[in-house]
């Protein structure tokens, strides 16, 4: 069993910054790939970024490159995501990812919304 527990999101002006953070536990030795997926409203989940838990190779949406940064701390099990110059546009619900053994996790989201 693999547990995700997100935590940063909240409301923000367009312009501002937040940090998201997700911490994984439980049966987790092996995970491949951390990162974070978000779903905007009335659309469907898409991929903001990836991180490779050994290499630390990254992958960014288009969207977000040059404003959002991935990073992990194996020895913490966390990987985070620092959003800066935020737009109204990346207002949605941010869902930490987790790749185990070919396997997919989900956390249970955490609500970023930004105000023009």
């Amino acid at each position: 069993q693999v547990q995700l527990v997100e935590s940063g999101g909240g409301l923000v002006q367009a312009g501002g910054s937040l940090r998201l953070s997700c911490v994984a536990s439980g049966s987790i030795d092996g995970i491949n790939v951390m990162g974070w997926y978000r779903q905007p409203p009335g659309k469907q989940r898409e991929l903001v970024a990836l991180i490779n838990r050994l290499s630390a190779s990254t992958n960014y949406a288009d969207s977000v490159k040059g404003r959002f940064t991935i990073s992990r701390d194996n020895a913490k099990n966390t990987v985070y995501l620092q959003m800066n110059s935020l737009k109204p546009e990346d207002t949605a619900v941010y869902y930490c990812y987790v790749l185990l053994w070919g396997l997919v996790h989900w956390g249970q989201g955490t609500q970023v919304t930004v105000s023009s």
